[in-house]
């Protein structure tokens, strides 16, 4: 609704007038007219800090007209001037800097990872030997691709595909109905993905399975095949046997799942129980109006 030009000056931030605080300094930074011209210089200087959140340089515009305001700031010394365009290259470059430090920490993170790995699978001694004769640049581009394959073999979820060809051709494995429970059995229901089971894709879960997948390989060799005298030999025997294993185990409990989610059953609401409470508490309130 449009203002009548005031008698007098009339700050649109506190509401004061020129008669209650004649002391006050006054301004008229834009193109308003009426009652929003003028406005005390300390409400636009509050107002400016709330819109600027700290950045005393950027440009501020008025509300109602979209003028930008004219600031004008006292002029610096020259080292004043010198510090504040030290501080602002600060500023753009930190962001890049950090990002620096955090893909370098990665880096190196990764090449550490990459050269225990090497030595726990190959052995000690045998894995500093290799790792001393190879070139530095191949060991620099070579050793943080372990993990990086670690955890993109670990991505690879090949149970899921098991399960899936399990399912779709289960009526014709009726031979092995004797060992697995459920085999060549008609379902009542196909149940819904994702219902019986399923883990969904865990970040956490996959970096940490496929980050300690060489300790469980070397583990498992050691426990399975003590006769196999190569280590590398061994890790890779007990690496395939616990994949193996796993995968198995991962394919009968998904299998399990959903079986049991194919043959849920819901039952019948219980009218005669339901009756009996009926009348209990009819009585109970039959006993109250007594």
């Amino acid at each position: 609704m449009a203002c009548d030009e005031p008698p007098e000056k009339h700050c649109w931030v506190c509401f004061a007038t020129e008669k209650e605080d004649r002391a006050a300094e006054w301004v008229s930074p834009c193109r308003c007219k009426g009652c929003t011209k003028w406005i005390h210089q300390s409400c636009l200087q509050r107002w400016l800090d709330e819109k600027q959140k700290g950045n005393s340089g950027g440009a501020v515009s008025c509300p109602q007209c979209g003028t930008e305001y004219h600031i004008v700031f006292p002029k610096m010394g020259p080292l004043v001037y010198f510090l504040q365009q030290v501080d602002r290259a600060l500023s753009r470059a930190s962001p890049f800097a950090a990002a620096g430090v955090v893909v370098g920490t990665v880096y190196w993170s990764a090449v550490t990872y990459g050269a225990v790995t090497v030595m726990q699978v190959v052995g000690h001694k045998k894995g500093l030997d290799v790792m001393e004769r190879a070139d530095p640049l191949f060991l620099l581009m070579g050793l943080p691709t372990i993990p990086v394959m670690l955890v993109l073999g670990k991505m690879i979820r090949w149970e899921d595909y098991v399960v899936r060809l399990w399912q779709r051709h289960s009526s014709k494995l009726q031979i092995f109905s004797g060992l697995v429970p459920g085999m060549g059995r008609s379902l009542p229901r196909i149940p819904a993905e994702g219902s019986y089971g399923g883990d969904h894709l865990s970040v956490s879960r996959t970096l940490c399975g496929a980050l300690i997948f060489p300790s469980i390989a070397s583990l498992v060799g050691r426990l399975l095949f003590r006769r196999v005298t190569s280590n590398l030999q061994r890790t890779i025997l007990g690496g395939i046997a616990f994949v193996v294993i796993k995968g198995v185990l991962k394919v009968y409990f998904k299998q399990q799942q959903y079986l049991i989610q194919a043959n849920r059953h819901i039952l019948n609401y219980p009218e005669a129980e339901g009756r009996a409470d009926g009348a209990v508490e009819d009585g109970d309130s039959d006993g109250g109006n007594e």
